[in-house]
């Protein structure tokens, strides 16, 4: 059987989207699996054992394209693929399965996707409250939601002849314990921890003799000069290493570390699907649809603050408190119940 699964475009949502991988390989074993998803995604699905390939999708996020779509979902008929997945719910998601003539097209109804799907349900959200419980019923419609506890785990596993070529080429190496701090979050200003208080969790592992990396995608660059111009003193053993690598070289340092601190965000869920122990901070999201599903991990999250989760991108309320409010010495406390 070749199946070919439409993968989601986030980072943290293409992580999670390993457990439907590993459903598909444990009901079908000999099943082909391919994955059709944006191209910066492909450095996950590289370490996801289960998969076959990676098929880069030609488009921007967010682009219709819809003759471009047609074509190119045509160009890949010549694969005989027998399944499609359909793991996004918009309408455009389902067209290039369409396109490519697969006989059985799996997804939520999503956007009203009649005809583009021939294998659909409605998506009642409170029966399945978990993305990795959505992504687990299209599997099989007939089964019920599967509890989180039987389902399998997200694990990548890591290129490590690339990472020694990343520590060389970066003057790394594992001397002291690495804490890797992941101070950004693509989604915005309400998932993001202040550099204040990450750098003062920096400083005190410093202090403690451990070696931080600060690992990011681009847009990560001024959080991360942030902190570093907050560390209290010039120090050998603290990596700004935003900027200096791609997501393949983050997955694999990551990797390398005995720690980490993430915001809710794709390196996050990275980390945690490398098994490393993780302190994830939760601001205006919620770990109840997106946990880390790793068996080392830790939630921060201010409680009972009657504003939270708002789920938005900016703080109505002007205080930002479900993140301003949570202390270093928290972070800190709860990096040690997990040494």
């Amino acid at each position: 059987m070749k199946i070919l699964v439409v993968g989601p475009s986030w980072v943290g949502d293409m992580c999670m989207a390993q457990v439907l991988f590993k459903m598909l390989k444990k009901r079908y074993p000999k099943a082909l699996i391919d994955v059709l998803a944006p191209a910066w995604t492909q450095a996950m699905i590289d370490r996801m054992p289960e998969v076959r390939k990676a098929i880069s999708l030609p488009f921007g996020h967010g682009e219709f394209q819809f003759r471009k779509r047609i074509a190119f979902g045509k160009s890949l008929k010549q694969e005989g693929y027998d399944w499609s997945i359909v793991l996004p719910n918009s309408w455009k998601s389902a067209v290039i399965p369409w396109a490519a003539d697969i006989p059985r097209r799996t997804g939520w109804l999503g956007e009203v996707r009649y005809g583009l799907l021939n294998d659909y349900k409605k998506l009642v959200k409170s029966d399945y409250p978990l993305m990795i419980q959505r992504f687990a019923a299209l599997v099989d419609f007939t089964d019920s939601c599967i509890p989180k506890d039987e389902l399998p785990v997200p694990h990548m596993i890591a290129d490590t002849e690339n990472q020694q070529k990343l520590m060389k080429a970066l003057g790394l190496n594992l001397d002291k314990p690495v804490l890797a701090l992941c101070p950004g979050a693509e989604y915005g200003i309400t998932k993001i921890w202040p550099a204040e208080k990450v750098a003062d969790v920096a400083t005190h592992y410093l202090k403690q003799g451990w070696a931080v990396w600060v690992l990011g995608s681009p847009n990560d660059q001024q959080i991360a000069q942030d902190i570093q111009s907050r560390i209290q003193e010039e120090h050998e053993a603290f990596h700004n290493l935003v900027g200096k690598t791609k997501l393949a070289d983050a997955v694999d340092l990551l990797a390398a570390a005995e720690q980490v601190v993430a915001n809710d965000s794709g390196l996050m869920h990275i980390a945690s699907a490398l098994n490393r122990k993780v302190v994830a901070i939760y601001g205006s999201t919620s770990p109840r649809f997106t946990p880390p599903l790793g068996d080392q991990t830790s939630l921060v999250q201010l409680k009972d603050l009657y504003c939270a989760p708002c789920f938005k991108r900016t703080c109505k309320e002007g205080h930002l408190r479900c993140l301003n409010d949570i202390q270093p010495v928290e972070v800190i406390s709860t990096l040690k119940e997990l040494s």
